[in-house]
């Protein structure tokens, strides 16, 4: 594994964006550490989203990435590069805005 990681686990977490991820899986695929997931987003995860985030998250058949095993993140900042709609950021491991999934 050609990783070099900022930190130790849980330290810093990926946080997505829920208006911009449209779930392509490139975060799941360069993860060295298996964080990510996609899957479909439930009904109190949609709530909260804009009229324009529920369009795109209906036209990307309903799912979106998942930081499901943040405390896995070691900030090698991978996903963050991969992300083609720049979804996706690190923040300090208390301050994690994205849900585990279900």
């Amino acid at each position: 594994m050609d990783v070099v990681c900022s930190q130790p686990p849980g330290v810093m977490v990926p946080v997505i964006d829920r208006s911009r991820c449209e779930a392509k899986g490139d975060c799941v695929q360069v993860c060295p550490y298996g964080v990510f997931t996609i899957h479909a987003l439930s009904p109190a995860e949609k709530q909260p989203l804009g009229w324009m985030a529920r369009v795109k998250l209906l036209v990307h058949g309903g799912k979106q990435a998942f930081a499901t095993h943040a405390e896995a993140c070691q900030a090698c900042g991978k996903c963050v590069t991969a992300c083609p709609e720049g979804a996706i950021s690190l923040a300090p491991g208390g301050a994690r805005l994205t849900p585990p999934a279900p």
